[in-house]
């Protein structure tokens, strides 16, 4: 007789393989294995144990991924998440050349299309035929052709037009229309080829957003109509555009929602396209090392990370993560956090009544009074004469 010693879950699995093969269903196919065969026993009889070994360690992997979400968000992902884009589309134009039209700064725009002045508002511009020139204030010019979108993150003021005509262009009763969220098209212009356009704002937090743009030019394009989810994209705001003119309820929260992804996925687009010789948050973020050391310092503000956690969690040495994090960002990895902390810190005093303490104690700092120092060095000011210069109520 041979006693074989094997671990309870394996035991589990003999005694259920056991009850399938007094079944007629399974009786004629199910076989035992070499190793508990009545006849014999094998000569590498260990092998199977080392597999179940191996299977335990993949399932502790399993639960020790599952145990980290933080790991699965990319930082880009972090910052949208937590920027609180509103978007909306404000305005709709059918133009025959010559036509031409001069749009303020988004301080200006937001004033006429309600949006609170806490917020910072990032114009865009999406045409769907014929084509169009955007020109900044200090003449630098922009082709557009159907499908570019172009956005102006800083929200500078610009003109848009077929491309002859005196500057400031005339409104043509453009701001009635949005004070009165009118998104009928607006047709003008002197009777030539016809463009069509859409355009609209996204508002974020100014301090949420600073990440993202503040590495982004005062214009630029991407053309959407590249890939099946672009043109996607496109034809559901359209479709809900329409829907929005013609008053059916919902429209206009289906279209912000809209509004949003169209402009996550312009960002992205954009950030897809920069050169890879190119330094800055936006092209940190696509690299493999420095995108997942933002995307821990992000998704676990409050940690007390040291460099050599971060080293361990991204798999490099100390050295090589602050030197490839500096090669883009321009600063080490904790002096980037620090920043982030206190960012994260003033928004919290201008927007709740949370006590100094505890705002510092949600962004890491352990003491109030290395926050208070810390805080001042950063914005000239002690916590609580920042607060009340700058309270605002919540948008």
């Amino acid at each position: 007789m041979r006693i074989i010693v094997c671990s309870p879950s394996f035991a589990i699995a003999l005694a259920f393989c056991a009850g399938l093969c007094k079944t007629e269903k399974y009786s004629s196919r199910l076989q035992w294995c070499g190793a508990f065969s009545p006849t014999a026993m094998p000569e590498r009889r260990c092998d199977l144990l080392e597999r179940l070994t191996a299977a335990n360690r993949f399932a502790e992997k399993i639960r020790e991924f599952a145990d980290k979400p933080e790991n699965r968000m990319d930082a880009f992902s972090q910052i949208l998440s937590g920027v609180q884009l509103n978007g909306a589309v404000f305005f709709r134009a059918e133009f025959s050349a010559p036509w031409g039209l001069s749009t303020p700064t988004a301080k200006a725009m937001a004033a006429t299309a309600g949006v609170g002045t806490e917020h910072l508002v990032v114009l865009y511009h999406l045409v769907i035929d014929g084509g169009a020139i955007v020109e900044l204030l200090d003449g630098h010019r922009t082709e557009l052709s159907p499908g570019d979108i172009v956005v102006f993150p800083h929200g500078d003021a610009h003109h848009m037009s077929s491309g002859a005509g005196k500057r400031p262009f005339p409104n043509y009763g453009i701001s009635t229309k949005i004070e009165a969220r009118d998104l009928s098209p607006l047709r003008a212009g002197g009777g030539g080829d016809v463009s069509r356009f859409v355009c609209g704002y996204m508002s974020c937090d100014p301090q949420l957003s600073r990440p993202i743009l503040s590495g982004l030019p005062p214009v630029f394009k991407v053309n959407i109509r590249t890939d099946p989810s672009g043109l996607w994209l496109e034809n559901s705001i359209l479709h809900l555009v329409e829907e929005s003119a013609s008053g059916r309820i919902g429209g206009d929260a289906m279209l912000a929602k809209l509004s949003e992804a169209l402009f996550v996925d312009t960002l992205r687009r954009y950030v897809a396209s920069l050169p890879e010789q190119q330094t800055g948050w936006l092209t940190g973020v696509r690299d493999s090392m420095v995108g997942k050391c933002l995307g821990l310092l992000h998704g676990r503000i409050a940690h007390p990370w040291t460099i050599a956690e971060l080293a361990d969690e991204v798999g490099i040495s100390r050295s090589a993560l602050v030197q490839r994090f500096t090669r883009f960002l321009a600063e080490p990895p904790m002096t980037y956090l620090t920043r982030w902390r206190l960012q994260m810190a003033a928004r919290s005093l201008e927007r709740t009544a949370r006590g100094v303490a505890e705002i510092a104690a949600e962004v890491g700092y352990e003491s109030e009074a290395a926050f208070n120092r810390a805080f001042k060095r950063e914005f000239g000011q002690p916590p609580g004469r920042y607060r009340s210069d700058h309270r605002s109520l919540p948008g």
